[in-house]
């Protein structure tokens, strides 16, 4: 099975994360398939940047995507809604 999910880069107390296709026995860090996007929190506001034609493109063919990402996902939704 291949999911969506974060991977954790940076340093300590300056995370930021990928967001990246892997199959799902691989580790949190482990070898991905593509690179889709990027994450970071600890700008104000958070900086969420994904490539929307990949992402449509994976979970067409079945990808499923991590919980946290969603949330995320979101969230980014709602916020360029309402601003």
């Amino acid at each position: 099975m291949v999911k969506i999910r974060l991977v954790r880069m940076g340093t300590k107390h300056k995370p930021f994360f990928r967001i990246v296709v892997v199959d799902s026995k691989e580790k949190r860090n482990g070898k991905a398939i593509e690179k889709i996007g990027f994450y970071d929190p600890k700008t104000k506001p958070f900086t969420l940047k994904i490539n929307q034609k990949r992402l449509d493109y994976w979970l067409s063919v079945g990808a499923q995507m991590n919980p946290v990402l969603k949330k995320l996902l979101k969230n980014e939704k709602n916020s360029s809604i309402t601003g």
